[in-house]
């Protein structure tokens, strides 16, 4: 197979490293490139910038690991929101999904991940311990799995579902309008929306 011929060793490097980010294939991404040459240099350096101070300064909110620019991301620090029902989501994009439903007044609890032994993703790997720090230091009242309908997502609700017996907090489950096998965050609004406020006591 023929190497991609580039006029410039550093347009290739360019190309090579969008590349690298998901979804994006080397014609995709120099289209991209290509794209950001055409821009005036202010605009690309403010496109660069914005790149470097998102990984540099951004952080994980010290309560419930959501990005956040201070330790407190916004959410946890909000009065007007129940910090009595902590929705439990795998990752950032499933927590805006939800929040873009705009059914949900709660907090949240983002693992960072789901249990999956086949990819050697233990317990311990997961922002589990930091969960139950919450819960025993907070008046929580219910905990909603917001969790994947996939097998992976299906064992860490199965997991935190027995953690959780010690204590007495109400259980909920998102209703099954999101069909087995399907990620949250591709979820559309509507359907989501109404899984969270018919949300059912979950079940083993």
């Amino acid at each position: 197979m023929f190497e991609e011929y580039y006029p410039s060793e550093l347009l290739a490097n360019a190309v090579k490293e969008f590349s690298k980010l998901p979804g994006i294939g080397e014609k995709t991404a120099l289209r991209l490139v290509m794209h950001l040459l055409k821009q005036d240099e202010k605009q690309v350096e403010n496109f660069a910038q914005s790149i470097v101070k998102v990984k540099k300064e951004t952080h994980r909110c010290k309560v419930c690991n959501n990005i956040s620019d201070g330790e407190t991301c916004d959410i946890c620090s909000s009065y007007s929101r129940n910090h009595s029902i902590i929705c439990i989501v795998e990752d950032i994009q499933d927590l805006l999904a939800v929040e873009r439903t705009r059914q949900y007044n709660g907090v949240y609890h983002v693992l960072g991940g789901l249990i999956s032994p086949l990819d050697g993703i233990k317990p311990s790997d997961l922002s589990i311990d930091k969960l139950f720090e919450r819960i025993e230091n907070e008046p929580v009242e219910e905990i909603i799995f917001a969790l994947d309908a996939t097998t992976e997502g299906e064992a860490t609700s199965m997991y935190l579902y027995k953690k959780l017996q010690n204590y007495n907090i109400k259980i909920s489950s998102i209703a099954r309008g999101v069909g087995f096998g399907d990620e949250l965050h591709y979820s559309d609004e509507i359907t989501l929306g109404r899984s969270i406020l018919e949300r059912v006591p979950f079940e083993k």
